[in-house]
């Protein structure tokens, strides 16, 4: 992106995907459809050089493919249309959808984060930096810590069924929270936005403290 692109910076991509961030919840659309779409978005920017007053037109074009394909009922192209307060008309985003397929050779179907998170999921790769049981296995830790911080986010049952000693989950657990700590104020309001629903029990709006005691890494007495 950064050698094709001259009028649009990666500060001005963050706005456009935290945007259809919200464009994706206003409608209901499955999480594939909000991965495939920044697919989209990121492979066109990398090969085409656009304009920043045409970058919201490429968000909602690569969304309303990405739609076609993962939707069992898409919004139409006057949704999309509308949602930008009518900014494009509809030629221009057929017009868009046109040329992103075009460059896609109409191959829609493409791996995503998403896809691959299912499959670690599934399967443990011993050369992953972090296990998906141990990640598992931290985020509880962490959820645990920041809801109670001064209890014992670990106890004996916790390492029985996980399998973890606190010890072996130090480096993923201070990871995990130091990315829960530089989020705070950014960007992604969106996403911040979405996790403060209700059905999502307003986790966004917690926070934990900035430091975790180095005892609770250590042997948990039984």
């Amino acid at each position: 992106m950064e050698k094709v692109q001259k009028d649009i910076n990666p500060a001005m991509r963050d706005i456009l995907l935290d945007w259809l961030v919200e464009v994706a919840e206003e409608y209901k659309l499955v999480s594939d459809t909000l991965y495939l779409t920044v697919s989209y978005v990121d492979r066109f920017l990398s090969h085409h050089f656009v304009n920043r007053n045409k970058l919201q037109l490429l968000g909602i074009s690569c969304m309303l493919i990405a739609s076609k394909y993962e939707e069992i009922s898409p919004p139409h192209v006057e949704d999309f249309c509308y949602i930008t307060d009518n900014t494009y008309s509809k030629e221009e985003v057929v017009s868009m959808e046109r040329d992103v397929l075009i460059f896609l050779n109409y191959e829609m179907s493409t791996p995503t984060i998403k896809t691959f998170l299912r499959i670690f999921t599934r399967a443990a790769q011993e050369n992953c930096k972090f296990l998906p049981s141990m990640i598992a296995a931290s985020a509880i830790f962490l959820s645990s810590f920041t809801i109670r911080p001064k209890m014992h986010p670990w106890n004996i049952a916790l390492q029985c069924y996980s399998g973890y000693r606190p010890s072996e989950l130090k480096d993923c657990v201070l990871a995990i929270h130091d990315l829960q700590l530089s989020r705070r104020g950014l960007s992604f309001q969106a996403v911040r936005e979405k996790y403060m629903q209700h059905k999502f029990k307003h986790v966004a709006a917690l926070s934990s403290p900035s430091e975790i005691p180095s005892s609770y890494f250590e042997v948990i007495n039984e």
